[in-house]
């Protein structure tokens, strides 16, 4: 007979309380699964099916007492030999506070199955609650029913809960305790609202509490629940404010968890305080009971686990790359001018690399190392570019789509949406002219390069093979355009490298490390010192961004080659000189050829993806991490269209 189709008077005469205990636990998960499982037409539709069973259950028990003995020696037999203080200071809370350590606990316990032969009355609970509606039915038992359940725990001593319920209090007062005077937290907390000393003094406060609980002093019960309470208050404020620090100083997803594990100790506190001085505690113990039940299946989310701790994370990445963002976006003439000269720049840089690339591939080294020196490369290159603060045009979209998601926090207004709209044209604006300033100068330089050494040495870099292979694999037909996608998800997690590696930077406080460490002054002096200071904040983010890439550029190619996966990268800037020296080899007759051309057009559409895939992969990143939800999206689109229609050109050629 399966766990699902028990009858109810097979059940009633397996309830030995003289079985072993996990033969009892095991009982009692087969009446969970019968009260879930109840039939479709039990009962009226409004009425939870669980409730219906039980309802009947609750009949047959009272027109048969010798199966309501048997069945409520089982329970308090059972609530003899388990331990139910994890129940009430456990479940739901980590046994360390660290994330990842959470986040394997998590994992293991939704590969691995569970036993019913324990005496952890909290693994025992996940067992008989394993369906995360049972919240809902558990929280619907009205007041009639409920107190036609509770003559069923008689047999169980009142105290028994009270007393689990103390000893759970004395865990999670000085797992608060512990968790409020550690350092990581202490020290980012708000001073003010620890002057009193919220957390030094919740021990005590409990302490008085639980002596006027056991002897029942009703007039010294009042004033000592009430100061702590007012602990607990100040202590949960006193929490709160580290996230305002760590946004301000930098995001640590582990001290995010562990204020959270804090705050969730504090109503669980509140909750089980509420169990003890109700003058009808049964209401209350099904609230908690509802409540456990919800955090049980809360805690097997691996989900919600990651969503909700690198939320914090994932907005300050953000808005440092906004902050970097702002730098690429141009709203005037001399603005644009000046993009146009970076970009020519960073065109002349990345002609170097491209011919230096074509000899890396002539020295045929093994797939790994050739992407490794290739990475190297395409990271010294881009290094480079932005210590000249020159610029990359590809690299713009990844760090701009923030900033443009931080103006849709004001599209509810109509000058909000026009402020967009007017961003959107800046932005457009400004990719332009970063790749026609990458373009126009990359292509010329290599193919002068190629000619001047025909002409000096009488042979090209690039000779006649390598050129051949490149406009075969930049034919507008090949797989090139797929890879160009591929690029500009590269393009993007360079970004989030970028600004992880400054929160890291900022959060550790090493901008300060370097102005005031002892014997890095005493080995700079302190006015080299704070330069340095100075320029390792201004610095970390770019070369942060341009290792990562370039490095993944080379390197991403050759381990995927491992695998078997012939995947290879498409940048518009380096494709544009490669073809540039295939032309060099050839010679202008090329120029004339459908193959040319195919490689022209497809350069256009590797351009397009690398520049639309990273900036759409960040700004939905963005989006996300803030919240923003775009409900009147349409709104914004038709704006959008608008201005095209009326101001086409206000996307390509700046205002005077």
């Amino acid at each position: 007979m399966t766990k699902r189709n028990w009858d109810l008077t097979a059940l009633l005469n397996a309830a030995d309380p003289q079985a072993a205990l996990a033969e009892r636990n095991l009982w009692l998960v087969r009446l969970l699964e019968w009260l879930r499982h109840a039939p479709r037409d039990d009962g009226l539709p409004a009425t939870p099916r669980p409730l219906v069973r039980l309802k009947h259950l609750l009949n047959v028990l009272e027109r048969h007492p010798e199966h309501a003995r048997a069945f409520a020696a089982v329970i308090a037999g059972v609530w003899n030999d388990v331990d139910a203080v994890a129940l009430f200071a456990e479940v739901g809370f980590a046994p360390r506070m660290a994330l990842w350590h959470e986040f394997l606990a998590r994992l293991r316990r939704r590969l691995l199955p569970a036993t019913a032969d324990t005496r952890d009355l909290a693994a025992l609970f996940e067992l008989l609650f394993g369906d995360e509606a049972d919240e809902d039915w558990i929280a619907a038992i009205d007041d009639e029913l409920l107190g036609r359940l509770g003559l069923l725990f008689t047999a169980a001593p009142d105290g028994g809960w009270r007393m689990e319920m103390q000893a759970a209090l004395t865990v999670l007062v000085s797992s608060v305790h512990a968790a409020g005077l550690a350092g990581p937290l202490r020290v980012r907390m708000d001073e003010l609202l620890l002057q009193d000393r919220p957390f030094h003094q919740l021990p005590s406060a409990w302490e008085a509490v639980e002596r006027a609980l056991q002897q029942r002093e009703g007039d010294v019960l009042a004033p000592t629940l009430q100061y702590l309470r007012a602990l607990l208050d100040r202590c949960r404020a006193a929490a709160l404010t580290v996230p305002e620090h760590l946004e301000a100083h930098g995001v640590s997803v582990d001290l995010m968890f562990s204020v959270e594990q804090l705050t969730a100790r504090l109503d669980r506190i509140e909750a089980l305080l509420a169990c003890l001085v109700s003058p009808e505690p049964q209401r209350e113990l099904l609230r908690l009971v509802a409540g456990l039940v919800r955090v049980v299946h809360e805690r097997r989310s691996l989900r919600t686990l990651f969503a909700r701790h690198y939320s914090l994370l994932a907005r300050k990445v953000a808005e440092r790359s906004a902050e970097t963002g702002e730098h690429y976006i141009t709203r005037n003439r001399a603005e644009y001018r000046d993009m146009l000269a970076r970009a020519a720049g960073g065109g002349a840089v990345l002609a170097g690399t491209t011919l230096f690339k074509f000899f890396i591939g002539l020295l045929g080294f093994t797939a790994f190392w050739g992407g490794f020196w290739a990475g190297v490369n395409y990271a010294i290159s881009f290094v480079c570019i932005h210590l000249l603060h020159w610029t990359v045009a590809t690299k713009q979209p990844a760090m701009t789509a923030p900033a443009m998601a931080h103006r849709l926090l004001h599209i509810d207004r109509e000058d909000g949406v026009q402020g967009f709209v007017d961003e959107v044209a800046h932005l457009v604006r400004s990719q332009v002219a970063g790749v026609i300033g990458n373009l126009a100068v990359v292509a010329p330089i290599v193919l002068a390069v190629q000619l001047l050494c025909r002409l000096a040495f009488g042979a090209a870099p690039v000779g006649e093979p390598q050129a051949r292979y490149v406009l075969h694999s930049l034919g507008l037909f090949g797989p090139s355009l797929l890879f160009a996608a591929f690029t500009g998800t590269l393009l993007f997690a360079s970004s989030l490298i970028a600004g992880w590696v400054e929160n890291w930077f900022v959060f550790h406080r090493l901008d300060s490390a370097i102005a005031w460490n002892p014997r890095i002054v005493a080995w700079l002096g302190q006015g080299r010192a704070q330069r340095w200071s100075r320029w390792w904040r201004a610095n970390i983010s770019g070369l942060a961004a341009n290792t990562s890439l370039g490095l993944m550029l080379g390197l991403v190619p050759a381990l995927f080659s491992f695998f078997g996966l012939p995947v290879e990268v498409r940048h518009v800037t380096l494709s544009t000189g490669q073809l540039a020296a295939a032309v060099g080899a050839l010679g202008f007759g090329v120029m004339a050829t459908w193959d040319f051309w195919s490689c022209v057009i497809c350069i256009a559409g590797i351009g397009m993806l690398n520049v639309g895939v990273s900036f759409l992969c960040a700004f939905k990143v963005a989006l996300r991490s803030r919240g923003i939800h775009l409900a009147d999206r349409r709104r914004v689109y038709a704006a959008v269209r608008t201005r095209l229609r009326h101001e086409p050109l206000s996307f390509l050629v700046p205002p005077k």
